[in-house]
């Protein structure tokens, strides 16, 4: 209660404040369908100016919001309709104005008949976040989420797949509206195994507000799966080949069915395919000068499924349940050579490692949620909405890696020593949560409160065996069992409203309370360690002001504070070797890592966008590589804390319409990081950089129905990690484009990283390793796609519940 006051408290000035009006209605077509996506614009009746424009949602509603009393006229446009226009309309001060259902008349075309279709932009930038639109992108075929986050804006994948936004580390991953509890090579091959034809989009918050979620420094990316609104039975079947160096191939199948009363749906995906990864490595430490080579070859097989029902109980209030899974499996075999000299005599090689590792891993996950949403805002309620989730999900991984050591002479004829090691690294994770969300327009504003409650149980075991004679003998100095338990509960207050005519306002705090312990358990008395306790409150606040300078001209400035925890991957201390010289562990004693986020954005003619972006994180949770202290021929990859993270990025982003069949979307983003940190006995981290990124893509209209695409990305120097400074890659993809049976048939052609330069290579020093390194994967490839949907082709127009956003999707918000 204390902490509910306390928000009050913050926010009663702003509650105060001047009221404003709304405008809100429905499009259909004529005959009776959901316009999506149109253009809606108010203009002032005395002078013609425009007021306002937003468009149309995936129901047809619109909302304009934020407006002075006085009258006005409004015209909606869409593709292939004629314009709709609404005159006299009277609107007064601090109400609200239900224009009810605006119906377009039907187009006055003599041809037999015309096909027409709008397709949505690539990039749509809103108040709150960046939309890339997958099915904006030809050359999204045949690729996988991992691949198509590279091309997102604003976004970076470097060489150890962590996803990164406006420079920044620490994004957390969603699915629909709900986190996923992967980190590191574990949601990397989540990533890889969702194919593009299931996603819709993906949606980049870089500043969350107080009703989201504080973890994740860099903010969240939320990837929105396809989804059919249409009454009736509905679906649609893909099928996708795609040749790199191996081949790859998977199909999907979705449907629907949807009355007045309920609507059930679900989704099937198989795929099966093999990648590649080769890296190498050129390292001076300890006098010694060790070149390493890692060549990988994994071998994927996964299928993939969803289910729900949602009820519709009245007009205002739906519950549903849904159930969403997955069951992978993955081959790694992979060859790690290491080739050891002197540092005075480079080229005079004393002896080598080889070692070959075969790794097999399964993975299985389930999801469980039950909904209840109440919201009236389309039907005759008065702004109030209520969601309640409940949430369970169970992740359970399966490794086993076999790993011989093998030293021999210079020339690799002669067997030195044989070291060999399996390995048995099991984890159970399990997710429980429970939130609500309520939201009540009032004193012309909108005020959000809600709380969470989460429990995050995750069982690890590491079990290391010397092989003798083939048979398998637990090393129980090397083996430990570590169970990670996290409890966070969370409370929130939100509030927005406008100020005079130009200005918005949003302030918002939210309280987390995180109890958590990290419990080692070893196998001999000597190595075991008291557990790592961590319990703290943390607050978060938000605040947002939007200021419209000129008419089409549009400020905004966002302040968040937020939080990133470390999890089971980085705190588990024991080694996780790829071969013997060459391994990772985790930290125990980390800290979680807090940052400052200040961003500035300018918007133009609601089409161009500009940002720039602050952000100072302490305690910043790194990957560096060092040296071994007990063996000079060995380095490892471990996490630590670094004092302090300086992040200056700025980014624009902009369509241009080069003819009337030629478009293009251009994305420029820069950012300045300086990592600094001194770790005592010359450890120290004083390293800077600028980066930038440019991704441009091309669509031209051909005759005879094609539609092409070039589309590529150039990315400048900057850093992994803490120290790891990378040099420039870039990539050039092409596609080809033709839709038959009256655009229900699409086919689809593209080839991508056709010049084989989206690489990696750059190079690292810390305490006393240098470190030289370049990379490959699978980049180059052809693929072929073949899609056909099939049903009825009439939109149900109701609103249902809201995830990450308002918008028409079943899946409950992701907090």
């Amino acid at each position: 209660m204390k902490f509910f006051n306390l928000c009050l408290v913050l926010l009663v000035p702003l509650i105060a404040h001047s009221q404003s009006a709304n405008i809100k209605g429905q499009l259909k077509d004529a005959a009776g369908a959901p316009v999506i996506f149109a253009n809606v614009a108010l203009f002032s009746a005395a002078d013609s100016v425009m007021k306002k424009v937003e468009p149309s949602d995936e129901n047809g509603f619109f909302q304009l919001s934020n407006l002075a009393a006085g009258e006005y006229f409004l015209v909606a446009t869409n593709v292939g309709m004629p314009d709709l226009r609404q005159q006299n309309i009277q609107l007064d001060k601090g109400k609200a104005l239900d224009l009810g259902v605006l119906a377009f008349k039907p187009a006055a075309v003599d041809l037999a008949e015309v096909t027409v279709s709008a397709s949505r932009a690539l990039v749509e930038i809103k108040p709150d976040r960046t939309i890339f639109n997958v099915e904006g992108t030809i050359n999204s075929v045949g690729a996988d989420a991992l691949t198509l986050l590279r091309k997102a804006p604003g976004v970076t994948v470097d060489n150890q797949d962590n996803v990164n936004v406006l420079g920044r580390a620490g994004v957390l991953v969603y699915v629909d509206g709900k986190r996923l509890p992967l980190s590191g090579q574990e949601l990397s091959n989540y990533l890889q195994n969702l194919q593009a034809d299931q996603i819709d989009r993906f949606e980049i918050i870089t500043n969350p507000g107080a009703k989201y979620e504080a973890e994740g420094n860099a903010g969240i990316i939320d990837i929105r799966l396809k989804k059919d609104k249409n009454l009736g039975a509905n679906g649609s079947v893909n099928a996708t080949f795609s040749q790199g160096r191996y081949a790859r191939a998977n199909t999907s199948a979705s449907g629907n069915y949807r009355n007045k009363v309920m609507n059930t749906f679900g989704t099937l995906g198989l795929n099966d395919g093999s990648g590649y990864m080769d890296m190498d490595f050129l390292s001076y430490q300890n006098g010694l000068v060790l070149d390493e080579i890692n060549n990988h070859k994994n071998d994927n097989q996964g299928i993939n499924y969803r289910f729900g029902t949602d009820f519709f109980l009245s007009e205002k209030s739906t519950i549903g349940f849904l159930i969403d899974g997955g069951n992978y499996e993955r081959t790694n075999e992979s060859l790690n050579r290491i080739g050891i000299a002197k540092a005075n005599n480079p080229e005079q090689v004393d002896s080598l490692l080889v070692a070959n590792n075969t790794n097999n891993n399964d993975r299985t996950q389930r999801t469980y949620n039950l909904n209840y949403r109440f919201d009236p805002d389309h039907g005759q309620g008065k702004g109030r909405s209520l969601n309640i989730d409940l949430d369970y999900g169970q992740y359970v991984n399966k490794s086993k890696r076999y790993q011989p050591n093998r030293y021999y002479d210079a020339n690799e004829q002669v067997l030195l020593t044989e070291v060999i090691n399996s390995y048995n690294t099991p984890s159970d994770i399990d997710i429980y949560t429970a939130k609500l969300d309520y939201e009540e327009e009032i004193l012309g504003g909108k005020l959000g409160v809600g709380g969470k409650v989460s429990k995050v149980v995750s069982d690890n075991t590491f079990l290391v065996f010397d092989v003798e004679n083939d048979t398998p003998v637990q090393n129980d100095r090397l083996s430990n069992k570590f169970k990670y338990d996290e409890n966070v509960y969370a409370g929130y207050v939100n509030f927005a409203r406008p100020l005079g005519k130009k200005w918005n306002l949003s302030a918002g705090l939210r309280a987390e309370k995180t109890d958590a312990m990290g419990d080692l358990k070893t196998f001999l008395p000597e190595l075991q360690e008291e557990p790592v306790e961590l319990n703290y409150m943390s607050w978060f606040p938000s605040a947002g002001l939007t200021w419209q300078v000129a008419e089409q001209h549009n400020l905004t400035l966002n302040y968040g504070r937020r939080i990133n925890r470390p999890d089971y991957n980085v705190l588990n201390p024991f080694n996780n070797q790829i071969s013997q010289l060459s391994y990772e562990k985790g930290n125990p004693f980390l800290r979680p890592e807090i940052v400052n986020n200040l961003e500035l954005g300018y918007t133009l003619k609601y089409r161009y966008n500009a940002k720039i972006a602050y952000s100072r994180t302490t305690d910043q949770i790194t990957r560096l590589i060092g040296p071994d202290e007990n063996d000079p021929r060995a380095g490892f990859i471990t996490w630590a804390n670094l004092a302090e993270q300086t992040i200056w990025s700025a980014n624009i982003s902009a369509p241009v319409d080069i003819t009337e069949k030629w478009n293009a979307y251009v994305n420029l983003s820069g950012s300045h990081q300086d990592n600094q940190a001194d770790y005592g006995d010359g450890a120290v981290v004083n390293v800077q950089a600028f980066s930038y990124n440019i991704y441009m893509q091309n669509t031209i209209t051909l005759p005879l129905g094609f539609k092409g695409e070039v589309s590529g990305w150039f990315s400048g120097p900057g850093i992994w990690g803490g120290v790891f400074k990378y040099k420039t890659s870039w990539s050039l993809d092409l596609g080809l484009q033709r839709k038959f049976l009256q655009e229900r048939l699409n086919v689809r052609l593209s080839a991508s990283d056709i010049f084989f330069k989206s690489g990696w290579r750059g190079y690292s020093e810390f305490n006393g390793l240098t470190s030289y390194g370049n990379g490959n994967w699978d980049a180059r490839r052809v693929s072929a796609s073949v899609s056909y949907n099939f049903g009825n082709d009439k939109v149900k127009s109701r609103k249902r519940s809201t995830g990450l956003e308002e918008e028409g999707s079943r899946v409950g918000s992701g907090q």
